[in-house]
């Protein structure tokens, strides 16, 4: 049984919560002018609470929530909704952006046990949809752990204005940050700069030393009021995308069929289809399924526990599965389908270079990961690469082409094998590794620049194979850069370490049209 005193100084309520009853008892009109009077302090609350605990015999937690200070009496943080979440089952609750919890249990990983402050309901909430009030974290425009990259196509995505901003971990300064801005001129049109918050060693923050803030929120109330030698005055804070959940739901791995509806057939392969479709009647989700025999269940399971512990904002979630033949793989929903069919009937038939430039880098930054944590793809093109709003691509079905037992596909010189993307010693010997993912990958960014056009034009899989293993390379496409090409023809070398790394690859396309230019704007040419 928990009785709680809420003050904001206006309004002093006692919250009574008695196993499912929830008794709230209002002080108004002479009383709260009273406590104004007397301007009410934390140490009479406190000393309120311990009068009520005394006389009620029960346990009394105090809660302030005046803007420097929330927290339960004896040390317990409050944490704070970034988003909005509707429940998807009976464990789950249901909470607005800014609803408050009391944390009861941390210790599960992706999904807390939480109470809430506003209706005193108990249940499970996704731990990455919220943070510990009046935190950093908890300000709408502290972006966290966020590359460059990702901050320019936030901040240039449709719809904002110049003076749109947001603050990130600095990537090149350990407990620095980043401040981004949208900016405009007539030489670059929309563009973003980036300017580095340095800390002080007592603790303060500044961009440059003759303005120097207590804290973060102080000096970005500073450039909101003035620009101050920045670019522009700061205006509004950069639209966020509400992040994935990790996983469905607590424990909500393999699933029964039954909890999935299949709505939409997005697609048909050789191994089974893709359908848009919901999950327990409540969750968005594409569900793949494998027709009887694609691969084994058990060797499947086991590869699946591996798969969803890969995590990267440029790879497709793995939420769930049914383990059980047919075999259904549940995952994140995206809504302009596979990077290929975008490319060759979607909007993406308009996209000009530097979008799809843009598009290659996300997907070198996934693979960039996968590198990072030793495993291979082993089928990287554009038909296992989806698409979703603002052109965001995610990598979907890692690891997956292992599994398959088909005699047509493991032969790897059957119609179902992807001669076309596959590194000559993967395809001759089954040597796959990181290195022969980078010559899909060179392949992949053909398949960007003619906008899904068909590998290698006029050639059947067994010539492929022969000219390659002769030194054959694809031409130069029609309308790509020489030096783009150049980089397609490193991802083709014979030697497979002779090919660059995922990470170089990254760095060399996220790059490709500023690579003159300084990442941050140097603090000399504020104003001193």
């Amino acid at each position: 049984m928990y009785f709680y005193i809420y003050s904001d100084l206006q309004l002093l309520c006692v919250i009574v919560t008695i196993e499912k009853f929830l008794l709230l008892i209002n002080f108004s009109g002479s009383i709260i002018n009273y406590c104004k009077k007397i301007k009410l302090l934390r140490s009479s609350l406190l000393a309120i609470s311990l009068l009520l605990s005394y006389c009620l015999s029960e346990p009394v937690i105090c809660v302030f929530t005046q803007p420097d200070l929330i927290f339960l009496a004896g040390g317990v943080t409050f944490f704070v909704a970034l988003y909005d979440y509707e429940a998807r089952t009976s464990d789950d609750l249901s909470f607005k952006k800014g609803d408050r919890f009391q944390i009861i249990n941390n210790t599960e990983g992706d999904w807390w046990e939480a109470r809430s402050i506003n209706t005193g309901q108990k249940g499970y909430i996704p731990s990455n949809y919220v943070a510990p009030a009046d935190s950093i974290q908890a300000e709408e425009w502290y972006f966290g752990k966020m590359g460059r990259k990702d901050a320019e196509r936030l901040l240039l995505a449709p719809g904002n204005q110049r003076g749109t901003f947001l603050v990130r971990e600095s990537e090149t300064t350990k407990g620095a940050y980043s401040l981004s801005i949208r900016d405009w001129d007539e030489m670059k049109g929309d563009n973003v700069k980036h300017y580095k918050i340095r800390k002080l060693d007592n603790g303060g923050y500044y961009i440059t030393t003759r303005a120097q803030f207590d804290t973060l929120q102080k000096l970005v109330k500073h450039y909101t009021e003035h620009a101050d030698g920045l670019c522009y005055r700061l205006t509004t804070v950069c639209p966020t995308v509400k992040p994935q959940t990790q996983g469905l739901a607590k424990d909500a791995w393999e699933i029964p069929r039954e909890s999935l509806r299949l709505e939409l057939k997005l697609g048909q392969g050789c191994f089974g289809e893709v359908w848009m479709g919901t999950w327990n009647g409540t969750t968005k989700v594409a569900i793949k399924t494998l027709k009887p025999g694609t691969m084994s269940p058990e060797a499947f399971l086991q590869e699946a526990q591996i798969m969803k512990k890969l995590r990267h904002d440029k790879l497709v979630p793995l939420y769930a599965v049914v383990s059980e033949e047919p075999i259904y793989i549940v995952t994140e929903y995206m809504g302009k389908g596979s990077l290929l069919d975008f490319l060759k009937e979607g909007e993406g038939k308009y996209l000009k270079l530097p979008q799809l430039v843009d598009m290659a880098a996300q997907i070198a930054d996934g693979m960039a990961f996968i590198e990072r944590m030793n495993y291979i793809h082993r089928d990287l093109r554009a038909a296992n690469i989806l698409v979703g709003d603002n052109l965001v691509c995610k990598i979907a079905d890692f690891g997956l082409a292992r599994l398959i037992e088909d005699n047509e596909y493991t032969a790897r010189q059957g119609a179902k094998f992807p001669i076309k993307w596959t590194a000559p010693e993967a395809a001759l010997y089954g040597r796959f590794t990181i290195k022969s993912d980078v010559w899909s990958f060179g392949i992949l960014l053909t398949e960007l620049v003619t906008k899904g056009r068909v590998p290698y034009p006029g050639m059947v899989n067994r010539e492929v194979l022969e000219q390659v293993e002769r030194g054959y390379r694809m031409p130069c496409p029609q309308g790509c850069p020489e030096s783009l090409h150049e980089m397609m023809r490193l991802c083709w070398k014979k030697e497979p370490d002779e090919r660059p790394t995922f990470e170089y690859l990254q760095s060399f396309l996220e790059d490709y049209f500023t690579a003159t230019e300084p990442q941050y704007q140097p603090g000399d040419n504020l104003q001193t």
